[in-house]
């Protein structure tokens, strides 16, 4: 190959690539488009409180359109929560319907607290469910974003869409420095077989837990977010995040989802 074709060549490959970015950056807004019908906001609605609905995380639906998937701790931190208090509470989601939105009841299906995951199912019409895609072919500093309600509705209903990367494939359980640091739950997770989790480079807030992470290219599932490292007071996830945020792998849901109830 003399220079002159070299030099054709590195520039053809040069503009391919460029035209291939291109087209990616392209697609990414069709693939959130695609994406936001199926995030929803997990809520709880009693007559008696004002207002009578409250928001506790983000929800996505996968399956048949009924079928939703959140934190556990969602779920626990906020219908448990009222109904142990005597409280006529529903748990349910929030879905758009024309300029406002609509409850619709939900129920428990599976828990699984160990990853941190719920299984929900709803009433109504099925709802545009994601795909799932394969934990197991994620890599360290692949592209990722996830959408979600990241404070809550108080600013209305608006999903918002963060972008970054797996920054990290690391354990759920942080080492401590030394045995005074360990607290019960990290003692409890010791106890039990060991399982790693993504480490985004992103940022994340408390409201967006349950929100699905995604690849930006094919827009599957390939986790949940369920944790935000925080520096310092918990207010401070939201005046001065950290910007890591941590969410777990996608086959865990498949395996809530196999489990007959």
């Amino acid at each position: 190959m003399n220079n002159l074709s070299f030099l054709k060549y590195v520039l053809c490959t040069a503009l391919s690539l460029a035209a291939a970015a291109s087209v990616c950056a392209a697609d990414f807004p069709s693939i959130v488009k695609n994406i936001k019908p199926s995030v929803v906001a997990i809520a709880t609605f009693e007559k008696t409180r004002a207002p009578a609905v409250s928001f506790s995380g983000t929800g996505f639906v996968v399956g048949d359109g009924l079928t939703v998937i959140t934190n556990a701790h969602v779920v626990n931190g906020s219908f448990k929560a009222n109904t142990e208090n005597g409280a006529d509470a529903s748990l349910g989601i929030l879905v758009a319907k024309g300029e406002g939105t609509e409850f619709r009841a939900a129920t428990i299906v599976a828990i699984d607290e160990e990853h941190d995951l719920a299984r929900l199912r709803v009433t109504g019409s099925p709802i545009p469910a994601l795909e799932l895609g394969d934990a197991g072919s994620v890599l360290e500093g692949q592209a990722i974003a996830f959408t979600g309600f990241p404070l809550a509705i108080t600013l209305g209903f608006h999903r918002a869409t963060h972008k970054g990367t797996i920054a990290a494939i690391t354990p759920i359980v942080k080492p401590g420095i030394d045995s005074r640091r360990l607290d019960p739950k990290v003692v409890a997770q010791l106890r039990r077989a060991p399982y790693s989790v993504f480490q985004l480079d992103a940022t994340a807030y408390p409201g967006n837990s349950g929100s699905p992470v995604y690849d930006t290219e094919t827009g599957r599932v390939i986790g949940v977010i369920n944790l935000v490292f925080v520096k310092g007071l918990k207010e401070t996830a939201i005046t001065n995040p950290s910007g890591i945020s941590y969410a777990i792998p996608v086959n865990f849901v498949q395996e809530l989802l196999q489990k007959k109830m």
